[in-house]
C-alpha cells in the first residue's frame, strides 16, 4: 500500500516536471532577496533601476514579478526593476544570475520597441544585458527567451495592455512643453533648417529630458561606478590572498620549531563556560526543573 501511494507521487510528479513551461505571477521579491539564503549567496546588483518611465499604463506593472520555465532555467521578469536567472537543479552550485537591470527605453520610429535590461552579472569583458519586446497577449506573461549575441538576451512579454494600436507611441505621452519641442523639430527639417542627423539629435535629447533614455553623464556615471565596484572586488582579493601567504608563512615557522598550530582540548572548563551551557541547555532543552537549580 505504501509502495503503491508512492509510485502515485512519482507518477504526479512526473506529470507536472513534463509541461514545457510554468507561468507565474509573484510578488515583488525581484528574484534578489530570498530571506532563506546566505548574504554571500544572494544576488547583488551593480547598480540601481532607473525611475519608472514610459507609457504610464505600463506603470502598473511596477512591483511586480512574472516567472517562466525554460530548459531547466526560471526567467524571473520584474518589470521596471531587473530580470534573473535560476537553474532548476540540485546541484551544490546550480547557477543563478542577474541578467539585466532596467535602464532604459529602445525608441524607433515614435515608438517603444524594446525595455533595456542592462549592467547585468559580467560576462567574460562585459556585462550581460536583456531586451524585453511587448507584445499583445490575452495575460499577462512571459512568451519566450533567446540569447541571439552571447550574453545578450530577448525576452518577449505578452500583455493586453499594449493591444491597442497606439498604446506604445511615443508623442502622445510626452509633457507639452517636449511635444512642442519635437513639433519645432519636424518643422525645422522640413524648412531644411536641419539634416536628418540633426533632428536625431534634436529627439535624443528629448527622449532624454523625458527620462526615456539615459543621458550620455548618466552613462559615464555607471561605467565608472561599476569601475570603481570591480577596483574594490579586486582589491578585497588582493588583501585576502596576502593574509593567505602570511597565515601559511606563519604555520611553516612553527612546523620548523615543531609547535602545534592546533590547540589542545582542555578537559576541564572554566566555571564561567559551563554556566553558560548550562543556561545554553535550560533555554533550549527540557523546561523542568534541574538539580542545579535547587
Amino acid at each position: 500500500m505504501a509502495m503503491g501511494g508512492l509510485c502515485l507521487l512519482w507518477l504526479h510528479f512526473l506529470g507536472i516536471s513534463a509541461t514545457k513551461m510554468k507561468i507565474v505571477e509573484e510578488p515583488n521579491t525581484y528574484g534578489l532577496n530570498n530571506p532563506f539564503l546566505t548574504q554571500v549567496t544572494r544576488l547583488q546588483p551593480k547598480i540601481s533601476p532607473a525611475a519608472i518611465s514610459g507609457p504610464p499604463h505600463l506603470h502598473k506593472l511596477a512591483g511586480k514579478c512574472f516567472s517562466m520555465i525554460e530548459s531547466s532555467y526560471k526567467y524571473e521578469f520584474c518589470p521596471f526593476h531587473n530580470i534573473t536567472q535560476h537553474e532548476q537543479s540540485f546541484r551544490w552550485n546550480a547557477y543563478s544570475g542577474i541578467l539585466g537591470i532596467w535602464q532604459e527605453w529602445e525608441i524607433v520610429n515614435n515608438t517603444f520597441v524594446g525595455m533595456w535590461m542592462k549592467e547585468g552579472d559580467s560576462c567574460a569583458s562585459k556585462n550581460r544585458q536583456t531586451k524585453v519586446i511587448f507584445t499583445c497577449g490575452t495575460s499577462h506573461k512571459l512568451a519566450h527567451v533567446s540569447e541571439p549575441n552571447t550574453c545578450i538576451y530577448w525576452l518577449t512579454f505578452e500583455t493586453p495592455l499594449v493591444c491597442h494600436p497606439q498604446s506604445l507611441l511615443v508623442y502622445p505621452n510626452l509633457k507639452e512643453e517636449l511635444q512642442k519641442r519635437w513639433d519645432q523639430a519636424e518643422q525645422s527639417l522640413y524648412d531644411g533648417l536641419i539634416t536628418q542627423q540633426g533632428y536625431r539629435k534634436l529627439l535624443q535629447a528629448i527622449f532624454e529630458d523625458a527620462g526615456y533614455l539615459k543621458t550620455a553623464q548618466e552613462k559615464i556615471e555607471t561605467k565608472e561606478q561599476n569601475h570603481s565596484q570591480e577596483e574594490t572586488l579586486s582589491r578585497c582579493n588582493e588583501e585576502r590572498n596576502k593574509l593567505s601567504e602570511e597565515i601559511q608563512m606563519l604555520k611553516d615557522i612553527l612546523a620548523r620549531h615543531n609547535i602545534s598550530t592546533i590547540l589542545p582540548v582542555s578537559d576541564k572548563m572554566p566555571a564561567l563556560v559551563t554556566s553558560q551551557i548550562r543556561s545554553d541547555k535550560q533555554q533550549r532543552g527540557d523546561p523542568g526543573v534541574r538539580n542545579d537549580s535547587l
